[in-house]
């Protein structure tokens, strides 16, 4: 049965409502990635939007008409083992979500459930979805982690986090990076990506969590549900509005730090 873990407080007045799905949420939270729900709340909010998160486990309906974004976030390999068996039932609403343009973000082990496959760290094969055509490999006695850094050339974007995987996953023909990298090993440290970009799907293997350190995405994922919903003339505040000055500065310290590192 799905539950709600979180949700905008009652007594404020609300322009818009959106409803998220936090996939498996109970089983895949590791490295602090459960802060993205926390960042999509607070400029959700900032936005004037009632956001609702609901967990939605093994065993759960996902129902793509009630639902406006995804978060699925990634785990160890026993976790995601078992997150593995119980997907294949949802695959069908996940497509129709994908290919309705709605939006998803993705994290390490999400992102690689969302392909073809990926070979745990033991060379154990477990299937994704299919419903994206990336597939991830594994890499013996190595691990790819620290400080990384790229640019979304399509928005003319930086986005600063921390990489932590042993996976090396490799984007289909149809698929786009979500950066290329400009220090880091990025997906696989063959090609020069990190993440992936498709229709409104984001996936990173960007910790920390991604959204905290890179506000500039959490703005476009909530603002592109929006539109989604409400139609692309809804106005809305500027990214710069609802940050405000003192929070703007944080995260331009966040990137100083990051750079001073590298």
């Amino acid at each position: 049965m799905t539950y709600t873990s979180l949700k905008s407080p009652d007594n404020r007045n609300y322009q818009y409502e959106l409803n998220v799905a936090h996939l498996y949420g109970n089983l895949l939270n590791t490295y602090g990635d459960n802060g993205n729900i926390l960042m999509m709340k607070y400029v959700g909010e900032k936005l004037g939007v009632n956001m609702t998160f609901d967990i939605v486990s093994v065993g759960d309906d996902f129902d793509d008409s009630y639902y406006d974004m995804i978060f699925f976030g990634g785990g160890q390999d026993y976790e995601q083992s078992i997150v593995a068996k119980d997907l294949p039932s949802k695959r069908l609403p996940i497509d129709r979500f994908i290919q309705n343009d709605k939006v998803i973000l993705a994290i390490c082990g999400g992102f690689q459930l969302l392909g073809q496959y990926y070979i745990q760290a033991n060379g154990v094969r477990i299937e994704g979805i299919g419903v994206m055509g990336h597939y991830t490999l594994n890499q013996e006695d190595n691990r790819f982690i620290g400080d990384i850094k790229i640019h979304n050339e399509e928005f003319n974007e930086t986005y600063y986090g921390f990489e932590n995987h042993q996976g090396r996953t490799f984007l289909s023909e149809d698929e786009k990076p979500l950066g290329k990298v400009v220090y880091g090993n990025g997906n696989n440290k063959e090609d020069g990506t990190e993440g992936v970009h498709y229709r409104n799907v984001y996936g990173s293997y960007f910790h920390g969590p991604i959204l905290s350190r890179n506000a500039n995405l959490a703005y476009r994922l909530v603002t592109t549900a929006l539109k989604n919903k409400y139609g692309q003339d809804i106005q809305l505040a500027a990214y710069q509005d609802i940050l405000g000055q003192e929070v703007a500065e944080e995260f331009n310290d966040v990137k100083s730090k990051a750079e001073f590192n590298h």
